[in-house]
């Protein structure tokens, strides 16, 4: 089984589709924490991180848990960081995205609904890139308005600024939706460049972390 820490209930459906459409039989287990985002958003990731080990030890506390997936960018940090702490494998939804963006081109463009996801962003696209030994070029913008309208249960509405706005870059090689909750923006984009979000890859991540080596 795999555990899944959200800190919007909007993500469930979102991964249980993807689970379904990728990777049939695998059982999930949704943790929902939105008190761990509006804290951080308020003081900053490193503020909830004692929470944060915390949810994560419930998570994997559940029978049959061997991995636990942070879908949320803003903590992902935290997450990883506590990974020692927790007894299972911690997977950073966002870090496959991030390799996957060094990889597409030295200049990324970075698009998120919140201030405070933007640093942990942009420093796991550094960590990708000292790993993959790239020089990249980051930008980095807040999208105004998109998340007040996802707080409202306005997704589409949220979706549509965020297309929008993607499809206003120009001077990139890449585009990176810093949160899971931007992922329906894809499909509305126009933009000729690569669009990249975290769910697909980082459940696809967590999907191999599960099985048996060798």
């Amino acid at each position: 089984m795999l555990a899944l820490l959200h800190t919007s209930p909007l993500h469930v459906p979102v991964f249980d589709a993807l689970r379904d459409e990728h990777h049939p039989g695998l059982e999930l287990s949704h943790r929902v924490a939105p008190d761990l985002l509006s804290r951080a958003r308020r003081e900053g990731p490193d503020a909830v991180a004692p929470a944060v080990t915390a949810a994560l030890r419930q998570a994997a506390a559940d029978d049959g848990v061997r991995a636990v997936l942070c879908t949320c960018s803003t903590i992902g940090e935290v997450a990883e960081r506590a990974a020692a702490q927790v007894g299972v494998p911690v997977i950073r939804g966002d870090r496959p995205m991030a390799a996957a963006a060094v990889a597409a081109g030295l200049r990324v463009a970075v698009l998120a609904t919140v201030e405070s996801t933007l640093p942990p962003t942009l420093a796991l696209l550094d960590d990708e890139a000292r790993r993959a030994d790239r020089p990249i070029h980051a930008r980095a913008q807040v999208v105004p308005d998109a998340w007040t309208r996802f707080e409202a249960g306005d997704v589409e509405g949220c979706a549509h600024l965020v297309a929008a706005a993607a499809d206003a870059v120009t001077d990139a090689d890449v585009i990176v939706l810093a949160q899971a909750s931007m992922t329906p923006a894809q499909r509305l984009t126009t933009t000729l460049l690569p669009v990249l979000s975290s769910p697909r890859p980082g459940l696809a991540a967590a999907a191999r972390a599960l099985r048996p080596p060798g």
